[in-house]
């Protein structure tokens, strides 16, 4: 996901309503590849971000990661 962040070393989004969803992934290589794309595409835009959000860790954080 991604969107116009107040500081581009933060990420807070500055309008959550326009985050732009980019997908769910059965990889996390597809997703970085997604992420690739799209962060090259608003690279020379400081106050664009895009991150991968690991779903699972949200569900069920008490889960170790792998």
């Amino acid at each position: 996901m991604g969107g116009r962040v107040v500081d581009p070393q933060g990420l807070e989004f500055q309008d959550p309503a326009q985050v732009d969803l980019v997908g769910v992934f059965d990889s996390y290589a597809a997703a970085e590849e997604a992420w690739r794309g799209c962060a090259q595409r608003t690279v020379d835009d400081a106050e664009m971000k895009y991150v991968i959000v690991n779903l699972h860790k949200l569900l069920e954080p008490e889960l170790p990661s792998k």
